[in-house]
This record gives structure tokens, C-alpha cells and sequence, in this order.
């Protein structure tokens, strides 16, 4: 969208010129002969900026600011005026006038003021609309505006309503939680407990009472009875969390459950049955542990009925701009702090980096820089060292030529996706491609097909 000016001046010969100038640095300017005009005008288009000369007939320039405030409020407002006027200026910028003009002024000193404005305005829509749409996605559960993350939600939402169990796979803070929280609440079963459990953070004794519970002096320390997590989730769904780390003894004792949809609680002879939808998750190789006998093969395909995979941050580069506003919102809010967006270089940076701990950290950098943040953006200085040491036009290239080239178009082209807020037809549209182009660009740079060259 262009940066549209209303020059306001009673020369005529004035404000030709400073259109024309406007016009040829690259925005859109129409012009208005006195405060009147302007007001019709701003009354029937949206302006982002006014620039007035302050002493004009019928109403003056500091008139013109209150009532404009009135007929367009996101219209800023710049005022011209001579030397002698530099008190009544100063009274305007108290007013709300943006900034002033002393005449004669340099039209390149004009042209600089309003490319600031220009791209302070730009920066604000972008931070509004990432910010909308992570609203939007975050009512989904999932913030996701890539391709990759695409079809996770499509798997998603194929198998929410469905009683087969799922096997959730992907390296470490990807998320694999949120998904399985996902197909829970977009399913039939989401009006039931959710209940999830970390199979690595709780001893092997006391993960087996956990999952299926046990009797009163079933062993030291059993003072009375305890239901099962199994038990406990009713008709809903238990969420194994480090599948991957879970004995192999329970492992033998799971399967079973799963299979006759019974439980037998440690120290019990009677057998409980089940009804809870078993989603799992794990960050490791299964197939591998299977070979090297550490983890169990009928069990794998048991949970596997479905496998999605959760794609590493550095796969989906385009969720970047989504989920660090989105993180922006949150730390704001619970840490109390002025801090609505962030800026540019910022941005970029953080869209260059190549997040090894995934969605984890950038969630950490982002509350660290809320933190430090001195304004209501983060700066490039508020983020980590590692982050601000990322260098997103300069990407860890092959040796190869044909692999160094295409990984340098892939990082080109996420980064003006990053810049585009992860619009990515407003992207295609600047790269000169079209969207099925820049879809076909974007496939993994591992996977041996070479991108269209640009």
C-alpha cells in the first residue's frame, strides 16, 4: 500500500513543488489549497500523513490538526513554518503535530522526515497484523502460517475426532505438546480430561503406579489406593510425553493395556477398564531404538497408527514473525511491561537465527528482550548474543556451488516473507514470483531438488 501525503498550502506554487518532490521519492500526494479542503479530502481517503503550512486564510494550521484528529485520527500531521513561528510550532508538536518544518527547508530534509514516518507507520501495521493473526491462531491452538506447519494442522484436524492413538515425533521444544493439546480439543473427546504425563521425569517404581496405579500397601509408602492416569482420564485423552524414555518393562505392561483396553493396578489382581485415546510424543529415533532393542517394535506400531511430525523452527521460518509476537503479547502481559511489537532489524535477526532449541527458545529470547526492552519495541540490542550474532543474508553455505546457491535463494526468500509478515503472496509479488513458484522454492533444502532459479 502506498505511504499517502496530503500537502496543505495556500501557494500554489508551494505545494506543486512538494508534491512533485513527495511523488518522485516515491509516495502518493495529493493537495489541498486551506485547512477546508484538506478536511474534505482526509473526510473521503485515508492519509497516513498531513503536512500544513501553520498560517493560512480561513483556519489555521494548528486548527486544522484539532479538528483532523476528529475526521481521520491515524492521519499524523507535519507543520511548515517560518522562523518566527518556531513557538507556534513547538505548541503543535504538545498538540499532537508528529513534527514541524522551518522554513526554507531542503526538500531532501522533508523527504527524510517522511521516510521515517513512512516506515515507522509500516512497522506498526506489521506488528498489528502479526499480531491479529497470532490471535487468530492462537484461539486455533496453533500459531502456524507455513506450508509445514499447514499440514500438521490438516493432520490435525483429520484425525481430532478419531479414536486412533497418534504418535507426535520432532526434535526437542518443537511443540509436540501443543499439537497433541490440539487434537484433543478439536475433537469429540474435548470436554474430557486431557492428562498428560512425562514418561523421562518420573522414576521407573513410581511411573508404573502412575500410568496404572496401585493398592493400598502394594509397596513401602503405599498408605492407601491411587487410580491410574489411565483410569484417570476417564473417556478423554493421556498424552505420553518421552514416549522414547519410558522402561521397557512398562513398555510390555503399556501394550497390553492398549490391546485389551484393561489396566491392573500394581498389587491388584482385578482388572479395570479403560477408555482414554492414547496420544504420544517423543524426540527420539524410534526406528533406531527399535534395532538397538531399547524400544518395543509391537508397541511402536501400536501408537503409530498416525505419525505426525513436528518440522524444527528452522524448517518453517515464516512461523517466526507469528510466534515472537505472539510471545511479545504474552511476557507484555505477565511481566507487566509497555512493550506492543518489534522492530525491523529485530526481526530479521531473529528470523535469521537458527533456533536449535526451537520454539523453547525463541520463546525464552523473546521474554528475556521483553525484559531489557527500554521502549514499546525490542530492539536488536534487547535480544541474546547468539540471536544478535545470526546473520540471516549470510547462511551457513555448502562448499558445493549448487547447494550453496540453493540454500542462499531459500534464505532470501524467507527472510522477505519475514519482512512481508509472513504474507507470503505480498513476498511472491516482490520476488517476482508467483506463489506456486515460491512454494516450490521453499521445499527443503536436503531434499535433492534443486529449486526453479531465480
Amino acid at each position: 500500500m502506498s505511504f499517502r501525503v496530503l500537502v496543505v498550502d495556500d501557494e500554489p506554487a508551494i505545494r506543486a513543488q512538494l508534491a512533485e518532490s513527495l511523488e518522485e521519492a516515491g509516495f502518493a500526494a495529493e493537495v489541498a489549497a486551506d485547512g477546508n479542503e484538506a478536511l474534505r479530502l482526509a473526510e473521503s481517503g485515508a492519509f497516513d500523513l498531513c503536512l500544513s503550512d501553520i498560517r493560512m486564510p480561513s483556519m489555521s494550521g494548528l486548527e486544522l490538526l484539532r479538528r483532523l484528529g476528529d475526521v481521520s485520527p491515524e492521519t499524523s500531521l507535519i507543520l511548515m513554518t517560518a522562523f518566527g513561528g518556531l513557538e507556534t510550532a513547538v505548541e503543535a508538536l504538545r498538540l499532537g503535530a508528529i513534527d514541524y518544518l522551518i522554513k526554507p527547508f531542503a526538500h531532501d530534509e522533508l523527504i527524510a522526515k517522511v521516510r521515517r514516518i513512512a516506515d515507522q507507520r509500516r512497522v506498526v501495521r506489521e506488528n498489528r497484523n502479526l499480531r491479529r493473526i497470532a490471535d487468530t491462531a492462537t484461539a486455533r491452538q496453533m500459531i502456524a502460517s507455513s506450508r509445514a506447519m499447514l499440514d500438521v494442522l490438516e493432520i490435525v484436524d483429520r484425525v481430532a475426532s478419531l479414536p486412533s492413538h497418534v504418535l507426535i515425533t520432532g526434535e526437542s521444544g518443537t511443540g509436540k505438546d501443543v499439537v497433541a493439546s490440539a487434537i484433543h480439543k478439536r475433537g469429540n473427546r474435548s470436554n474430557a480430561p486431557f492428562v498428560p504425563i512425562n514418561c523421562a521425569a518420573i522414576p521407573e517404581a513410581l511411573l508404573e503406579s502412575e500410568l496404572f496405579g496401585h493398592v493400598k500397601g502394594a509397596f513401602t509408602g503405599a498408605h492407601e489406593s491411587k487410580e491410574g492416569l489411565l483410569k484417570t482420564a476417564a473417556d478423554g485423552t493421556i498424552f505420553l510425553d518421552e514416549l522414547g524414555d519410558m522402561p521397557l518393562a512398562i513398555q510390555a505392561k503399556l501394550l497390553r493395556a492398549i490391546e485389551s483396553r484393561e489396566i491392573q493396578p500394581v498389587g491388584s489382581t482385578r482388572r479395570i477398564p479403560i477408555q482414554a485415546r492414547v496420544l504420544a510424543a517423543t524426540n527420539r529415533d524410534l526406528r533406531a531404538d527399535i534395532a538397538a532393542g531399547r524400544f518395543r517394535e509391537d508397541l511402536y506400531y501400536r501408537l503409530a497408527v498416525v505419525e505426525i511430525r513436528v518440522p524444527p523452527l528452522r524448517e518453517r521460518r515464516e512461523d517466526i514473525p507469528l510466534l515472537a509476537n505472539h510471545f511479545v503479547q504474552k511476557y507484555a502481559r505477565e511481566l507487566g511491561r509497555p512493550v506492543r511489537g518489534i522492530a525491523r532489524e529485530a526481526l530479521r535477526l531473529l528470523s535469521g537465527h537458527s533456533w536449535p532449541g526451537n520454539v523453547r527458545e525463541l520463546s525464552n529470547a523473546i521474554e528475556r528482550a521483553v525484559i531489557f526492552a527500554s521502549g514499546e519495541e525490542i530492539e536488536a540490542r534487547d535480544l541474546p548474543d547468539l540471536v544478535r550474532a545470526a546473520s540471516p543474508r549470510d547462511p551457513e553455505f555448502s562448499r558445493n556451488l549448487r547447494e550453496a546457491k540453493i540454500e542462499f535463494e531459500r534464505a532470501h526468500i524467507l527472510q522477505v516473507i519475514a519482512d512481508c509478515g509472513g504474507n507470503k503472496r505480498k513476498a511472491a509479488k516482490l520476488l517476482g514470483l508467483g506463489v506456486t513458484s515460491l512454494y516450490r522454492k521453499l521445499g527443503s533444502p536436503n531434499s535433492g531438488a534443486e529449486p526453479e532459479s531465480l
